[in-house]
């Protein structure tokens, strides 16, 4: 049985062998054949036709990352004759307007619509812009373009007539900037309601309560007052919470406010007021002097030329008749430019003749640090410390003065640091010794005819003090918080004094938000004047 049963299969075991040999060998001659056949047809292919497949796959990267700058920058794309006719169209259409040829002007903008409605399509998806996509715009702006041109809107009138548009605009735009300016000066200059009622309602005090001007007279003559073991500081100004924020605010910074005394000096106006202000509050014990500068008969006409020069009617015309003056910069008919409490700082010595050492505030600063230390800087001989504000190139010499005459290039640098008034240490004696006083005259008298310098007293003070100003740590004094919204944060909340220099005044309603807070917080809101005053 097993004998049979072997024998059985064998044969079927090389039938089933034969088959598979048989078709094995059928696939591989027809793979064979078509290997050489393929191999054939590619080696021609790339043999006659090399560049043309090269081309197509440049074209096809390409086409996937198309470069729209690019293809409008190429003069041979059909997306740069489009933006070219586009822009020459826009023209035409002001020019048609121009001429109240409303349904030409109409045809121009449909057209410059489908044009940038073309644009747009292709930038987005990154394809070129084909031939019968760009052949009906071409044609139509083109034959809108030459009816333009046939009815005489030609390049020559399309310049001219753009040329005048452009000067009205900039002579539009010149007036509403100047007036932009007179307006913010006026608003600069300008007192706040609530303000003037609460120099109302403390002159009424000063008028009718007797005890306040005996406790007046009392101070009057407190030894503190000339104490050089103490810490003297001055403010010139008539605006009453100005020089309270000044004060309390220095006040509010200082280890030992008791060794603080405060010389004001304001107009006969604000006398009262100011009076009656510092009598009844009370800034942590320091001590405040308040005078009236009409008190002070030494500045008169014979003395000073600035005051002989404030009384010329011309002077006065300048500011008050002037306004309509445009070649006049309205930021130079201030009426503070007039106002001899702003010359003040040239006297400072003759107003406080025991005194060695003072420190000057401008009435739009707060005080932020501790101010005592400045009174113990070495100056180095000089009169004047102050932070120079030359970083910037228009705070320079030639910025503030006219080099162009003699008196001036001969004996000054141009390129000379600037520094700034509002935060100023004075060494009286070194002041006395250089009679700065007697060269800020010199330099007033020079100027009589307002040809080396515009109005101010900054460049008057780089004159006199030429030579004289040391140098002060920036952080001593940051400016700029009445007109710069870009000061760096960090360089506030390090600055011993801030400085609202500009028409954004913090006291008025164009202060910039941003700063507004910083002066806010030294205000008395908690007085029933103040209260009354902004209500009603």
């Amino acid at each position: 049985m097993r004998r049979r049963a072997a024998d059985y299969r064998r044969p079927v075991r090389r039938r089933f062998s034969c088959w598979i040999w048989a078709l094995l060998g059928l696939v591989s001659v027809a793979g064979f054949v078509l290997f050489v056949v393929h191999h054939n047809h590619h080696h021609e292919d790339r043999v006659k036709h090399p560049i043309m497949d090269k081309d197509a796959i440049n074209e096809r990267f390409t086409h996937e990352h198309l470069n729209f700058s690019q293809e409008i920058l190429n003069a041979n794309s059909f997306a740069r004759q489009l933006a070219e006719q586009m822009t020459l169209a826009k023209a035409y259409v002001i020019i048609a307007k121009e001429h109240n040829n409303l349904h030409l002007a109409w045809e121009l903008s449909s057209k410059i619509r489908s044009c940038q409605l073309l644009l747009s399509k292709a930038a987005m998806k990154e394809e070129p812009i084909t031939l019968d996509e760009a052949e009906p715009i071409i044609k139509d702006l083109s034959s809108l373009i030459f009816k333009a041109q046939d009815a005489h809107y030609d390049i020559a009138t399309t310049m001219m007539t753009m040329k005048s548009h452009i000067q009205a605009l900039e002579g539009r735009a010149s007036a509403a900037t100047v007036q932009s300016t007179v307006f913010g000066q006026l608003a600069a200059e300008s007192l706040p309601k609530e303000l003037h009622c609460l120099h109302v309602k403390l002159m009424t005090d000063w008028l009718e309560k007797k005890s306040l001007q005996e406790i007046a007279d009392e101070k009057r003559n407190s030894p503190r007052l000339v104490d050089n073991n103490l810490y003297h500081f001055c403010i010139f100004s008539d605006n009453l919470v100005a020089v309270s924020v000044v004060i309390n605010s220095t006040v509010c910074n200082a280890e030992h406010p008791k060794q603080l005394v405060f010389h004001i000096v304001t107009n006969g106006v604000s006398y009262g007021a100011m009076q009656a202000w510092f009598i009844s509050n009370d800034f942590r014990g320091s001590t405040i002097e308040v005078q009236n500068i009409e008190d002070f008969t030494w500045l008169n006409a014979s003395y000073s030329p600035v005051v002989r020069q404030l009384l010329e009617t011309d002077s006065r015309a300048y500011y008050f008749e002037g306004s309509q003056d445009m070649k006049i910069e309205p930021k130079f008919r201030n009426a503070k430019h007039i106002s001899l409490l702003n010359h003040l700082r040239f006297y400072i010595p003759e107003i406080y003749p025991q005194l060695e050492k003072v420190v000057f505030l401008d009435d739009d600063v707060v005080v932020q640090k501790e101010m005592t230390s400045l009174f113990s800087l070495d100056l180095h001989g000089n009169v004047n410390g102050a932070v120079e504000t030359c970083l910037e190139a228009f705070h320079r010499y030639y910025k503030y003065l006219n080099f162009s005459n003699p008196i001036i290039s001969s004996k000054f640098d141009p390129q000379a640091c600037g520094w700034a008034f509002g935060m100023n240490v004075f060494d009286l004696i070194a002041w006395r010794k250089a009679n700065v006083t007697a060269r800020y005259h010199y330099w007033q008298q020079q100027n009589v005819d307002k040809l080396l310098w515009k109005l101010g007293t900054l460049p008057p003070g780089l004159l006199a003090f030429y030579g004289l100003t040391e140098s002060l740590d920036r952080r001593w004094h940051v400016l700029g918080l009445g007109f710069d919204l870009n000061i760096d944060n960090r360089l506030i909340e390090s600055a011993a004094v801030i400085h609202f220099n500009g028409n954004m005044k913090p006291w008025l309603k164009l202060a910039l938000g941003t700063y507004k807070p910083l002066w806010e917080r030294y205000v008395n809101q908690s007085h029933p004047y103040l209260q009354d005053c902004v209500t009603s």
